[in-house]
């Protein structure tokens, strides 16, 4: 559930990722002009006796994008439940995404004319709205009932640049697109407000895993690719700004991905 990828070691990183990536210029390129998904997430406080209601009404939500994927109106849905509760934060989600904003706009204009927008468990509930965009994801096709939700929302650090995002692909996407391939996630995004109600130098980098077990792949993906290539993963540290950085973890409830 995001683009600016930035590094103060520039010169060491650019040395590093040649021995780290044989990806050649032209498929990085490539990745680089991949099309923009937009996504929609919906955040709530649900009051905890309503819990097992909101859970019904997830479910009649999520026949709905069922329906909109099936007509291609959007590409992807799926709803949450965090896990790490917040004082005042959210505790209930759910996102949709689309290959334009025309589309998203079109599928919330849908969500919003039904009658349960108005159901009394979404009036008695905090709630926000956060619209997203990604030229850095991907996801299986199908959808899944067993996945987990993980979220970190990073900060900038300022004053640092990397041409064409070169540093992220070469360290965090390429380790995200391996786990994909091997099984341990079902999708990730990487990505930042498309309109923006909070600090716009920040990015939130999100993955979905394959069960409870691919919490653990990625944390051991991690620590292998730091520890093959230190000089490289500096250079990713380099673009993160400490100060602010919270991360969330869910249960997903369903997800569908085109």
């Amino acid at each position: 559930m995001f683009r600016r990828f930035i590094g103060i070691f520039f010169v060491l990183c650019t040395l590093a990722l040649v021995t780290l990536s044989a990806i050649p210029v032209a498929a990085q390129t490539a990745k680089a002009e991949k099309p923009p998904l937009y996504t929609y997430v919906s955040e709530w406080v649900i009051p905890r006796a309503m819990w097992a209601d909101y859970a019904k009404l997830a479910t009649s939500y999520d026949e709905m994008m069922a329906k909109a994927v099936a007509d291609g109106t959007i590409v992807a849905f799926g709803s949450y439940e965090v896990l790490n509760h917040q004082e005042g934060q959210a505790t209930h989600g759910s996102w949709f995404s689309a290959s334009s904003m025309a589309n998203l706009i079109k599928e919330l204009e849908v969500r919003r004319a039904t009658a349960r927008a108005t159901d009394a468990i979404l009036a008695a509930s905090k709630h926000w709205d956060l619209v997203l965009v990604s030229r850095d994801y991907n996801d299986h096709s199908g959808t899944f009932k067993n996945a987990y939700l993980r979220v970190g929302n990073w900060g900038y650090k300022a004053g640092a640049s990397d041409p064409d995002g070169k540093i992220m692909k070469a360290t965090i996407v390429a380790m995200l697109e391996k786990l994909l391939a091997d099984g341990a996630l079902h999708g990730y995004q990487i990505a930042e407000e498309a309109v923006h109600s909070a600090d716009p130098d920040r990015f939130h980098v999100a993955i979905t895993t394959n069960g409870a077990e691919g919490i653990d792949k990625f944390y051991a993906a991690l620590e292998a690719a730091e520890k093959a290539n230190p000089a490289a993963w500096a250079g990713y540290d380099s673009l993160l700004e400490s100060k602010g950085h919270r991360d969330f973890l869910a249960h997903v409830t369903t997800m569908t991905h085109k």
